[in-house]
C-alpha cells in the first residue's frame, strides 16, 4: 500500500490540512459503495465497526489504537465493507488529532454514502490514563 506523509516532522510540528489528508486518503484507498433498496418496512439500519483504528498522536508521535463504529439508515447506498477496512488501514501514519479523525472519517462517509441517517464512535484506548471517546450524528434534512 502505498503511502505518504501527512505533517512536518521535528519541534515545528503542525497538522497539515484536513483538505490535504482527504485528498490523499481518496487516492490511495477511497470508499465505495454498493446499490442498496430496502424491501420490508421500517427503519433498516447498518451497523460496521473496525477494532483496529490506527494513527499517529501529533505531540508524542506515538501510534493511538482505538476502534471506530459507524451505524447508518441507508438512502440508496451501503458502503462496501474491503474499501472501509483500506480506507481505515491507511490511517497508519498519519498524525491527526481524535476530533479531526472523527470529523474527517464521517465527512467522507457521509459523502459516499449519503445516508438518511448515521452516526460515528471512536473509542481511543487509554493513553497516559486519559480515555478520549468521539461521537458525531447526522440526520439528513428533508428534500
Amino acid at each position: 500500500m502505498a503511502t505518504f506523509k501527512l505533517y512536518k516532522e521535528g519541534k515545528d510540528y503542525h497538522q497539515i490540512s484536513i483538505k490535504k489528508i482527504r485528498d490523499g486518503l481518496t487516492k490511495i484507498a477511497p470508499l465505495e459503495c454498493f446499490e442498496f433498496t430496502a424491501h420490508a418496512p421500517g427503519e433498516h439500519w447498518v451497523s460496521i465497526a473496525s477494532p483496529e483504528l490506527t494513527s499517529i498522536c501529533p505531540f508524542s508521535d506515538y501510534p493511538d489504537f482505538g476502534a471506530v463504529t459507524i451505524e447508518y439508515v441507508p438512502n440508496k447506498r451501503c458502503l462496501e465493507l474491503k474499501s472501509f477496512k483500506l480506507y481505515i488501514n491507511a490511517f497508519r501514519e498519519v498524525k491527526i488529532f481524535h476530533e479531526s479523525l472523527t470529523e474527517l472519517i464521517f465527512a467522507d462517509f457521509l459523502e459516499a454514502v449519503k445516508p438518511l441517517k448515521a452516526r460515528i464512535s471512536i473509542d481511543m484506548n487509554v493513553r497516559g490514563n486519559v480515555k478520549t471517546v468521539c461521537k458525531k450524528y447526522y440526520k439528513c434534512s428533508p428534500q
